[in-house]
């Protein structure tokens, strides 16, 4: 008889494992293979076709067991005989179970177990294979349901990186930048979902005309076109995004722009501007009224951030190259925005691979492209004009550091926005997961020389 007319083992042929915990495992060789979680879980879920409650329940997972790698790997290695010897498919289907037994989401251990088993025997590989690999698995995330509640809880206070699976130099940079209590703060509201929020674009109507296609939404008292939705929403799907009625973006990340407030008639540079979220706001805070110049390094975003404002309905020029020396149409520069790239250190909730993808040694050459931004905004605005400085970063390195090294005024921002200063650099803005409920961000607002 033939391998291929050989009947597999019956317990290879046992039902398939939920849809959601088959696309997070998808999720999760991509991210091995080098993808972003999130086009990943947007590519493993038109793959398969998943409804939207599994598309949920699946981005919960896989988001969870890349963020909480480091601690999943721990649990999972202080039980398995070889630990090095896991196959690597093997260690993303232990991943998910043991994060689904210790994110206590209220589905037994038993049957976190079952599942992870029946992924294992899917796994692609040799006839028979599958059996040992159920059994590896069972065994290792059983006895992770019987201990690892009581090896997390046993972890020396003081190791905070592990507790939370962080990195240790980043933890090591939140605990310098913002003092042990609210460092571990921000790293456990970086293990949880982030607010989901849309920016209503008053360019494209009223909020009314979006409100009965969103589900239940909050206000915000100091940002009136942010709408903080209360359960999942598909808005990439909806017709109001298509039709740029809305944008998701956090509250967090709308306040640079409301710091910067441009006005009719101005002309405004934003020196970094892909994706587009805060360039299409300031044109919308201007209501279409302000000269919007929009700098972008890279040719594809600069692509992408034509064809969002266009969706917006946001008037502006595109300017291609770094905008540390880019040339500039125009004359002089009332505002602008240097939205600088960094480390994201307050945004991981929504970034769950970005920890593993950031590098302590690119601190420094990060700081140097933001110190040279900043240095540029100040040069091309004219004097007394408005320069805001802003990161989704909580690395003082990135942020006050960078303001003061710059020799500006600095404005008080204290008084619009409050609950909010920085408790290093009197007038700024320092936003904090845990706080303020939404992303970690810091804003500050320089006067032209």
């Amino acid at each position: 008889m033939s391998s291929r007319s050989r009947p597999r083992d019956p317990r290879e042929q046992r039902a398939q494992a939920s849809p959601a915990r088959r696309t997070a495992l998808g999720v999760l060789r991509r991210v091995d293979e080098g993808a972003y979680a999130d086009r990943a879980l947007t590519a493993e879920c038109a793959r398969a076709r998943v409804d939207p409650r599994e598309r949920q329940q699946a981005q919960r997972l896989a988001y969870g067991a890349v963020q909480m790698r480091r601690l999943l790997d721990w649990l999972i290695d202080g039980v398995a005989e070889k630990p090095d010897r896991i196959e690597p498919g093997v260690r993303d289907v232990l991943r998910l179970g043991a994060y689904e037994i210790i994110s206590s989401d209220g589905t037994p251990d038993f049957a976190a177990v079952n599942e992870a088993a029946t992924l294992a025997r899917s796994l692609p590989g040799p006839r028979g294979k599958g059996s040992a690999r159920a059994g590896l698995v069972n065994a290792v995330l059983r006895r992770i349901a019987a201990d690892g509640a009581a090896r997390i809880k046993a972890i020396d206070p003081a190791d905070i990186a592990l507790r939370h699976s962080f990195p240790d130099w980043i933890a090591r940079g939140l605990v310098e930048s913002l003092g042990p209590a609210d460092a571990e703060a921000v790293m456990a509201a970086a293990n949880m979902a982030p607010e989901s929020a849309v920016r209503w674009n008053t360019l494209r109507g009223s909020r009314e005309e979006i409100e009965a296609e969103l589900p239940p939404w909050l206000p915000d008292p100091l940002i009136p076109e942010a709408m903080v939705l209360q359960s999942p929403f598909a808005l990439e799907d909806s017709a109001a995004w298509a039709e740029g009625r809305v944008m998701a973006q956090s509250r967090a990340s709308m306040i640079p722009a409301r710091a910067l407030m441009p006005q009719a008639g101005e002309r405004v540079l934003d020196l970094c501007a892909a994706p587009g979220a805060k360039a299409t706001q300031l044109a919308a805070l201007a209501g279409g009224e302000a000269e919007i110049v929009a700098v972008e390094l890279h040719p594809a975003r600069a692509r992408a951030l034509r064809d969002t404002a266009d969706r917006m309905g946001a008037e502006m020029t595109v300017v291609e190259g770094d905008g540390r020396e880019v040339a500039l149409p125009g004359g002089a520069v009332d505002a602008v925005l240097v939205d600088a790239p960094c480390t994201g250190t307050g945004v991981l909730a929504s970034r769950p691979d970005a920890r593993w993808r950031r590098r302590e040694e690119a601190l420094a050459p990060l700081v140097e492209i933001q110190q040279g931004l900043l240095a540029r905004a100040l040069d091309v605005v004219r004097p007394g004009g408005r320069v805001v400085y802003s990161t989704c970063s909580l690395l003082r390195q990135e942020d006050e550091d960078v303001v003061q090294a710059s020799g500006a005024e600095v404005d008080d921002l204290s008084g619009e926005f409050p609950d909010m200063p920085s408790p290093h650099l009197p007038g700024t803005l320092r936003l904090l997961p845990h706080v303020h409920g939404t992303d970690g961000f810091f804003v500050a607002r320089l006067r032209g020389r």
